[in-house]
């Protein structure tokens, strides 16, 4: 995975509060789009969301890395 677009992907999906809204403004699939931000997780070795079927939000670690 591309660290940029991973990075990218990151922050829009902070800002609109959803992975698939993060995809859709970046043309690639919800999957895709899922498997940058697991990528991004992984390698800085924290949890960047909180994730539920229908909620979005950052964990403290996300936040910090977000600014």
């Amino acid at each position: 995975m591309d660290r940029v677009t991973s990075m990218r992907v990151f922050v829009r999906a902070a800002s609109a509060g959803s992975l698939s809204a993060a995809a859709r403004h970046m043309g690639m699939s919800p999957a895709m789009a899922t498997k940058h931000v697991n990528a991004l997780e992984a390698r800085l070795g924290i949890k960047l969301f909180h994730r539920t079927t229908r909620l979005l939000t950052l964990t403290e670690a996300g936040s910090n890395y977000l600014e």
